[in-house]
């Protein structure tokens, strides 16, 4: 798998090493995870994504990807939560933050349907222009409010554009199998339609057509994704605590946080593992966070917030823990040259690489950071492309499911979710929500 774990920097806080006790623990979670026997287990179908039974849909992926690279300059997403963070943590983990600005061959690709802001959505729709562009909409249901107004607005710009026929060539819908008004309102226009497996949560989506579709619109290899992920649930899913960094991993953040710490925060020197962080904050705070539990997940952007958040970091509330992300090979390279006036006086690093500088930065906060009383771990990558992003991805959701059943809670479930919509529903006025609207209004609310 190429991915390594450094705990040195946090076993000193949990007395030195990992204790039996968690060691077992985590390999109890872990067979409760692979027999399918704990809560949730229906929706543990993330695990043989790559197992081969879905050939027929990655080829269907595969041809719809080639044409909307034939067709379309743009490409947009609508979605939110696990139906684009996945996504979008893969576009800029393999290809940089910069994607849509940089010279290539494939379509630009843009996420919407991820808020409700007129500004945000009229920016895309300025960068489209005038440009050919595909709609990709993300959802199970279809009527999550945040992505169903997206698609209505695109949904109608595709169809002014080219006319109601020739924009359903051109709308690509992953939804349920059978079921929804996603996938009704497809049947009925002949959109092409994707299927989001009934037994994989949005979270653990990534390798379902939800994240294959755009990745491969980008030109990621869906066969490469799908084997490096399935090479790493084989590495994370063997019951050898030694050998298994998943299970290291689930054991220390429990240990951690039964000594008291509540807030992990997910920092990387990379900026385009920002996004990827993103995922890792709802995979993690979705699965853990509930019944009065679980680690707060956060993220920093690094070196940038070492002038910000350096401070509380360093000599704060003691409440926090971190991961850091380390990528080990840059894709290129830039060296510092000397200098013959050395107004600035660095030739003193003349000569050195650029991740050499970012690894140093990186090593001096570690250190300073444990040794202000912060305990920190490394999750060390190979370099920055399609088998990392999906070994990366496919180590943290098996992490998370061990994790979860060591705090005793559902991981794959989201109850706290619906809360906010119910009160949404009756402010937008949603037939069915009057007597929620009128308890509202009498509370001044709305």
């Amino acid at each position: 798998m190429n991915i390594k774990l450094d705990l040195k920097n946090a076993l000193p806080f949990v007395g030195g090493e990992i204790g039996e006790e968690l060691k077992e623990q985590s390999l109890r979670a872990l067979n409760t995870l692979v027999t399918g026997t704990g809560a949730g287990n229906d929706f543990i179908g993330w695990l043989k994504l790559a197992d081969g039974h879905n050939k027929e849909e990655v080829e269907a992926i595969k041809a719809a990807a080639k044409k909307i690279q034939g067709d379309s300059k743009a490409l947009v997403v609508i979605g939110i939560g696990g139906s684009y963070l996945g996504a979008r943590a893969g576009l800029d983990f393999i290809f940089g933050q910069n994607y849509n600005n940089i010279p290539k061959e494939t379509p630009d690709i843009y996420f919407v349907g991820n808020g409700l802001s007129a500004d945000a959505t009229y920016d895309v729709i300025d960068m489209l222009g005038d440009r050919d562009f595909s709609v990709n909409v993300i959802s199970k249901s279809g009527t999550t409010t945040e992505p169903a107004v997206a698609f209505r607005i695109f949904r109608g710009l595709l169809e002014k554009k080219y006319g109601a026929t020739e924009a359903a060539k051109r709308i690509y819908a992953t939804t349920d199998q059978a079921r929804g008004v996603l996938k009704g309102l497809s049947d009925v226009k002949g959109y092409t339609t994707f299927v989001v497996p009934d037994d994989v949560g949005g979270r653990f989506s990534v390798f379902t057509p939800v994240g294959l579709l755009p990745l491969a619109v980008a030109g990621v290899d869906p066969d490469v994704l799908l084997s490096s992920f399935g090479d790493a649930i084989d590495a994370c899913t063997k019951p050898d605590f030694e050998a298994n960094i998943a299970l290291q991993y689930a054991a220390i953040r429990n240990a951690l946080y039964r000594g008291g710490k509540s807030v992990e925060v997910f920092a990387a020197f990379e900026p385009s593992l920002r996004f990827t962080g993103e995922w890792w904050k709802q995979l993690y705070g979705e699965s853990e966070g509930k019944e009065n539990k679980g680690l707060f997940p956060a993220s920093v952007d690094l070196t940038a917030d070492l002038h910000s958040m350096g401070q509380f970091l360093q000599e704060g509330t003691r409440i926090m823990f971190e991961t850091f992300v380390k990528v080990e090979k840059s894709n290129r390279e830039i060296l510092i040259e000397e200098d013959a006036e050395n107004a600035d006086k660095l030739n003193f690093m003349a000569g050195k690489s650029l991740t050499w500088a970012n690894h140093m930065a990186m090593a001096a906060t570690t250190t300073a950071h444990m040794d202000g009383g912060v305990p920190n771990l490394t999750i060390s990558l190979p370099q920055r492309n399609a088998e990392t992003f999906a070994a990366l991805c496919g180590f943290f959701e098996a992490a998370c499911g061990i994790s979860g059943y060591m705090l005793g809670v559902n991981p794959f479930n989201q109850p706290g979710v619906e809360a906010y919509k119910q009160f949404m529903y009756a402010l937008l006025g949603k037939p069915g929500f009057d007597a929620l609207r009128k308890e509202l209004s009498d509370r001044g609310i709305g």
